[in-house]
C-alpha cells in the first residue's frame, strides 16, 4: 500500500512544511491523502534534468516541479548550515553481483545534490513527525544518537596527535568541532582515514521511547516517518500519529503504547 507507483492513486501521509526565507520552519501539518506520483524519477534522471539535459520523462516536470524543489532545497541549506550537523565523507558504497549472486565489482555512485535535497526535505518531514506527536502528548519511537562518550574523544584526541592534529578535550562537544578537522584535512593523503575514526567516535544511534536528542544531525527531536514501507519504527510514528489526529481506527493500540520500549530494543537489535 505504501509502494508509490507511476501515475497510481497510492494512500499515503502527507507532511505540509512551510519555511521562511533562512531556511527555519515556521509550521507543518499531516494529512491523511491519496496521492498520484506524476513519474517516477530517479535521482539520477531528476539531477541531469536540472543540469540542463532533461529526458523524456523528467522534461515535462522541469519548470512546474524540478526548479521549484531546487529553489526550496536552497532555502533548506540555509538552515541546515545554520544547524552545522555532522559533515562526514564517507561515500557509500555498492556491490554488483553477477548472475550467480558473487561480487563482480564494488562501485561508489557519486552522491548528487537530488540525493542531498531529498534527505533534507526528509529530515525536516521526521523533525514535525516528532514535534506533532509530542504536542498532542502521543508516545512515539524517537530515533536516538546520543555524543560521544568522553573515552571515545580521548582516543580520537590521541590518533588526531599521530597526524598532528590537536582536539582539544574538555570541552562540550558539538558536531561544528569534528566539522572543523574534517575541513581541516580535506585533500591529504589520510583524509578519508580521519573521517573514518571520527565515524567510529560516534555513539551508535538506536530507537527509544524517550528523546535523548540526535547529535549528529544536531537536532533536538527526531524521529523516522518517511519509509514505513522499509522500517517498523516509521510504521509506529504513522500509527501514532493516525491515533494523535483522529485519522482512523488503525492507530497505536493500548498495547502498542504499554510495550513501546521493547519494540525499540527489538528493532534496535534487528538493525545491527
Amino acid at each position: 500500500l505504501c509502494s508509490l507507483r507511476e501515475k497510481e492513486e497510492r494512500p499515503a501521509l502527507a507532511c505540509f512544511m512551510s519555511f521562511d526565507k533562512s531556511g527555519r520552519k515556521t509550521r507543518h501539518r499531516f494529512e491523511r491523502v491519496v496521492m498520484r506520483s506524476a513519474a517516477k524519477l530517479s535521482y539520477e534522471e531528476a539531477q541531469a534534468a536540472i543540469d540542463g539535459r532533461a529526458g523524456p520523462r523528467a522534461e515535462s516536470l522541469l519548470d512546474p516541479v524540478l526548479k521549484p524543489l531546487w529553489r526550496a532545497y536552497d532555502v533548506l541549506k540555509k538552515g541546515r548550515d545554520a544547524r552545522a550537523p555532522l559533515e562526514l565523507d564517507l561515500p557509500e558504497r555498492k556491490l554488483i553481483l553477477d548472475a550467480h549472486g558473487l561480487i563482480e565489482r564494488v562501485v561508489t555512485p557519486l552522491r548528487l545534490d537530488a540525493h542531498k535535497l531529498i534527505e533534507e526535505f526528509m529530515i525536516q518531514a521526521n523533525v514535525a513527525a516528532a514535534e506533532e506527536l509530542e504536542a498532542k502528548k502521543t508516545p512515539l519511537l524517537y530515533r536516538v544518537h546520543e555524543s560521544p562518550s568522553e573515552e571515545k574523544v580521548r582516543a580520537l584526541s590521541e590518533f588526531l596527535r599521530t597526524v598532528d592534529m590537536v582536539l582539544p578535550l574538555g570541552q562540550v562537544m558539538r558536531p561544528k568541532h569534528f566539522n572543523k578537522l574534517l575541513v581541516e584535512v580535506q585533500g591529504k593523503d589520510y583524509q578519508h582515514l580521519v573521517n573514518e575514526v571520527v565515524l567510529r567516535t560516534q555513539a551508535q544511534a538506536v530507537y527509544a521511547a524517550d528523546n535523548k536528542g540526535h547529535f549528529g544531525l544536531a537536532l533536538r527531536r527526531y524521529a523516522h516517518f518517511t519509509s514505513p514501507i522499509r522500517r517498523y519504527a516509521d510504521l509506529i510514528v504513522h500509527r501514532a500519529l493516525v491515533s494523535a489526529l483522529g485519522f482512523g481506527e488503525d492507530g497505536l493500540s493500548a498495547e502498542d503504547i504499554a510495550r513501546l520500549n521493547d519494540t525499540a530494543d527489538m528493532i534496535s537489535d534487528a538493525e545491527r
